[in-house]
């Protein structure tokens, strides 16, 4: 009987041997890669444990089996300190290696961009449409979402800043706007300390509106400032800005990609052509270049322009070598 157990005890102390061994080379073997995809790339959803984890990452092909891999995580004290996050791998990696990348939160960025010249609606659709963002403002209207922000104005149109903006899996649409407003605050009061004497403004938000204007009616940045020349200039006189773009955005949903004469004389608070002044509210997202020719136009007498055709805009001083300006490039005589 000694002898037996004495025998069982060696074996047993082997196999422990031979599983040690074993447990060792997998933590410190690398990890091929799923059909050699080079990178490959996982999500981790916020909540997901190490379980099952190990079960998802089985199933995608990283590891061959679950257990083990769950069982490195809870012999390293690694099992519970796992970051949401996409992650990506290079090349291959060893399982200790891809415990430390977890628990390190080394993810990918994760990012939206708001172009210049976008509207409000244009933002909800992008975040609606961009992976990883948890959608919170569905079926909530404007000016909800205004009051959630903790935003003191009517209207969102104009109040978020264009740029890129990184986030964490599982970052709401409403924590992305609000870092977009909060930037617009802050260029928008950077400008409105930069801007020039004797502008006619009221207010920043004034100011806000014009340089919308300007987003839209140039994507030129060489010409912004003397676009905002000629709406200014035209407001001192005062004058009616007649631009196209206030036109369209009060249109709505009914312009099809052509202003008629009857869109031209519908009256709409966003009528620049019927009403004197600024429209009631900015038309789009400005970038910083259109706020600077907003607060800081150029120093001209020009009172009108009209595009060519290559994206550029030919600018007159009066109505008589505008007209000529539209026959030339506009109706082609």
């Amino acid at each position: 009987m000694k002898r037996l157990l004495a025998t069982a005890a060696v074996v047993a102390v082997f196999v422990a041997v031979l599983a040690a061994v074993w447990f060792y080379s997998f933590a410190h073997s690398a990890l091929p890669l799923p059909q050699a995809a080079t990178p490959f790339e996982f999500i981790v959803k916020s909540g997901t444990s190490l379980k099952g984890l190990s079960r998802q990452l089985t199933e995608q092909g990283l590891l061959p089996e679950p257990q083990l891999f769950w069982l490195l995580g809870r012999v390293t004290g690694q099992a519970t300190g796992i970051q949401a996050g996409t992650y990506r791998l290079e090349s291959p990696v060893t399982p200790l290696q891809l415990l430390q990348k977890l628990n390190s939160g080394d993810v990918v960025p994760i990012s939206v961009t708001f172009v210049e010249g976008m509207t409000f609606a244009d933002m909800r659709a992008r975040l609606k449409k961009t992976e990883s963002v948890k959608i919170t403002l569905q079926d909530v209207a404007d000016a909800d979402i205004l009051k959630r922000m903790g935003a003191t104005e009517a209207h969102p149109e104009g109040l978020f800043f264009p740029d890129t903006y990184r986030f964490s899996v599982g970052t709401t649409d409403l924590d992305i706007l609000k870092k977009s407003y909060q930037a617009m605050q802050k260029k928008l009061a950077e400008a409105w300390a930069m801007r020039d004497p004797d502008l006619p403004y009221g207010s920043p938000y004034e100011a806000l509106i014009m340089a919308s204007i300007i987003e839209k009616e140039t994507g030129l940045s060489e010409e912004r400032p003397l676009i905002g020349s000629v709406f200014i200039n035209r407001l001192r006189l005062p004058m009616r800005l007649q631009t196209d773009p206030t036109i369209i955005y009060g249109m709505g949903l009914k312009f099809d990609g052509n202003i008629r004469k009857r869109d031209l004389t519908a009256d709409t608070p966003y009528n620049t052509y019927t009403r004197d002044g600024l429209p009631p509210t900015p038309i789009a997202m400005p970038g910083w270049g259109s706020l600077l020719a907003a607060v800081k136009p150029a120093q001209s007498d020009r009172l009108y322009f009209v595009a060519k055709g290559d994206g550029s805009h030919y600018f007159s001083r009066t109505l008589v070598e505008h007209n000529r300006a539209v026959s030339k490039y506009q109706l082609g005589r």
